[in-house]
């Protein structure tokens, strides 16, 4: 949780990883009176940290598999700390894989380190809504380049952030490909007040993503997920 002294508080996520430990890093996009008021720091403004919360990225049931991760728009900024430290610990598992779309080519964040990752061992797949002259990538949503994948399916973990109905349309295609929903993980978006689940704000169903999550396993939330407005 990021405190604007103010404007007020908001949650994000941390986006660097452990080769830049100890500086923390956070990537937001202006939506609100806290993240315009972020956008507007200058060098020695001071702010409030707190947390972090909830559950992270199941790192130990990774362990020894193949990791896909699907990425939606800002949705990349909260998978970049797991993707640095598999990248760091790249023997410990399979193949990687990570599938990033977003609107437009521009909106792709993170490009000056797709070639240091892919060096590193990731296969990275990206796809646009719209290209433009210059974009020989893929076109289309990010289910459609998840096939074909050729590794064991049981021995397969999946990891997917961004809107939420881009999230339950990657967990319906990954269970078209055999993977289990308990093999599923989600990253969900709420908005977050006390962040120790006694405010309710960011109630989902019986969880409270800011201390039951934000990641929870799609077996988990499918029935909450088809819920609209929950």
């Amino acid at each position: 949780m990021l405190y604007v002294p103010g404007f007020g508080e908001a949650a994000i996520s941390i986006s660097s990883g452990t080769d830049e430990f100890p500086r923390l890093g956070h990537t937001f996009r202006v939506v609100g009176d806290v993240t315009g008021a972020l956008s507007t720091l200058k060098e020695g403004d001071q702010i409030g940290v707190r947390g972090p919360f909830g559950n992270p990225w199941p790192l130990e049931e990774l362990q020894g598999k193949h990791v896909i991760m699907v990425a939606g728009g800002i949705g990349l900024a909260p998978l970049r700390p797991l993707i640095v430290h598999l990248l760091e610990h790249r023997s410990d598992y399979k193949s990687l894989k990570l599938i990033y779309g977003a609107k437009l080519p521009n909106e792709l964040l993170f490009r000056r380190e797709f070639a240091k990752w892919k060096e590193g061992g990731l296969d990275l797949e990206e796809t646009v809504d719209r290209g433009t002259l210059q974009w020989s990538g893929h076109i289309g949503v990010v289910t459609e380049v998840m096939r074909p994948f050729s590794g064991d399916l049981e021995q397969t973990r999946l990891l997917a952030c961004g809107p939420e109905i881009m999230m339950r349309f990657v967990a319906r295609e990954a269970m078209s490909m055999r993977i289990s929903p308990a093999h599923i993980f989600l990253s969900l978006e709420r908005n977050m007040k006390c962040a120790m689940g006694m405010c309710g704000v960011c109630q989902f169903g019986p969880e409270f993503v800011c201390k039951d999550g934000p990641v929870f396993s799609y077996e988990r939330i499918n029935l909450f997920l088809r819920l609209e407005d929950l």
